[in-house]
């Protein structure tokens, strides 16, 4: 059973180590990070799974990087190998047919995975050792590139939509700062990207806390924010490849992921910023032919929903004029049909149907919720500045490591962005500031606030 609920309002988040962290993970039982570590993955292979043959999963890049050494590392330690499973596709990303032909290269066998990589082949091979039926697997972690290596879960596009798989998290995890630290730049970038994320769905959770919709896991909630400002502390210093950097920034990416593994759920680690980030893969969104890295459509996500949350918090809610507000909510088939009319033509237009049902409230629940919000606004305005960094601060942070800051930078118009505010709204039934926003009736006037004159986004 997790620990009991306790919101942090009455006290600072409490930093955790590494190996405390890794107390509370469910599935991962090893972790190792430092500076020529890469020695290490097969004594934590014999540890974790004694007695089994492995077989490296990796693509030609991150082999050639990586896992030839790791294959001869297992080897000289007495671990029996298969032919490694090389992927070869140059348009490679975390896709189910991806997934289906690796699954068919592990029923050959019973070998256990050693997936080399960063984010994709990380989820690839997550998710098609489960469905193998392997107890496990092992990851060796080339790139600080995004939050995913130790989480439950593996975020997989399926049918036209961005997905998470329930599936184990894996059994241990290698991470060689002298092999991360000489990744490409704008891998860096994204895992820094995806790690200040951390901001805001900490204070959608803090919303979710307050309207008694989803209260804040104390646990879960130390693991992602005790340590969160240390590990974004020096954006420049990451770009740069400087270890003293690097460390922490990818000891914020891994305890991520193992506050995902105690909750079973991504909420720790993702708020309405990730909502913009898998509306636009469900939108087989590119940029120059290419999607734009998690990261960095993240990135983008982050910047916009904090702007959103600076003009929300200047609303006067706590004069909120309840009673209208509920006689204009829709009931929940009206609803449904709105969705369908404003997905008409797009693929995951049922996801977004499911989604937005599941969340839907009736009018007495809505009256209560909101009088919750206008009773206690100034507290939660209170402890939404207390955990949000300013718009301003967090662009520069943006800047510094490399990662964009504007939405043309990964090829959406700012009317595009504008719109993704509503439509990433109803792609998940998580609760998060859209939520508030809509509920509120406050939506389009915040919007109208950025996207006008002298407004962030102004256009």
């Amino acid at each position: 059973m997790n620990a009991p609920a306790t919101a942090p309002s009455s006290r600072t988040a409490t930093k955790l180590s590494l190996p405390e962290a890794l107390g509370s993970a469910r599935e991962t039982r090893a972790l190792v990070v430092g500076r020529g570590v890469l020695r290490d993955t097969a004594r934590v292979f014999k540890e974790q799974f004694p007695g089994s043959r492995a077989v490296i999963v990796a693509d030609e890049r991150t082999q050639a990087i990586a896992g030839r050494a790791v294959g001869e590392a297992l080897a000289a330690a007495g671990v029996a190998c298969v032919a490694p499973f090389i992927y070869t596709d140059p348009a490679l990303y975390a896709e189910f047919r991806f997934v289906e032909t690796l699954e068919a290269s592990l029923r050959q066998h019973d070998a256990i995975p050693v997936a080399v990589g960063s984010g994709t082949i990380n989820d690839l091979a997550k998710l098609a050792a489960h469905r193998a039926g392997r107890p496990g697997y092992l990851c060796v972690a080339t790139a600080a590139s995004m939050d995913g290596y130790t989480a439950f879960g593996a975020s997989i596009t399926y049918q036209g939509a961005k997905q998470t798989f329930n599936c184990p998290a894996p059994r241990g995890v290698v991470a060689d700062l002298d092999i991360i630290r000489d990744a490409p730049a704008e891998m860096t970038a994204s895992g820094y990207a995806d790690l200040q994320a951390k901001i805001t769905a900490g204070a959608d959770w803090i919303l979710a806390d307050e309207l008694k919709v989803e209260p804040i896991e104390a646990r879960a909630w130390d693991i992602v924010q005790g340590g969160l400002r240390d590990s974004l502390a020096d954006p420049g210093g990451a770009r740069a490849g400087r270890i003293e950097a690097i460390g922490p920034l990818v000891e914020g990416l891994m305890l991520g992921g193992f506050a995902m593994q105690w909750t079973k759920s991504s909420r720790p680690a993702s708020g309405a910023e990730h909502q913009f980030s898998h509306l636009w893969d469900m939108e087989h969104h590119t940029h120059h032919g290419e999607a734009p890295s998690h990261g960095f459509k993240v990135g983008v996500a982050t910047l916009a929903v904090t702007a959103f949350y600076e003009e929300l918090m200047r609303r006067p809610l706590a004069q909120l004029d309840v009673a209208k507000c509920v006689a204009r909510w829709p009931e929940a088939a009206e609803a449904a049909r709105d969705v369908r009319a404003r997905f008409a033509g797009a693929d995951f237009i049922e996801t977004a149907v499911v989604e937005t049902t599941a969340k839907h409230v009736s009018g007495a629940e809505l009256q209560a919720q909101l009088e919750l919000v206008r009773a206690q606004w100034p507290g939660i305005v209170a402890r939404l500045r207390a955990q949000l960094v300013p718009y301003v601060e967090l662009k520069r942070r943006l800047v510094l490591v490399g990662a964009p800051t504007e939405p043309e930078q990964i090829g959406l118009t700012r009317e595009r962005l504008r719109t993704s505010f509503r439509r990433a709204y109803h792609i998940r039934r998580r609760f998060t500031v859209l939520d508030l926003a809509v509920r509120t009736g406050m939506l389009d006037d915040c919007l109208g606030a950025l996207f006008g004159p002298g407004g962030a986004y102004q256009q």
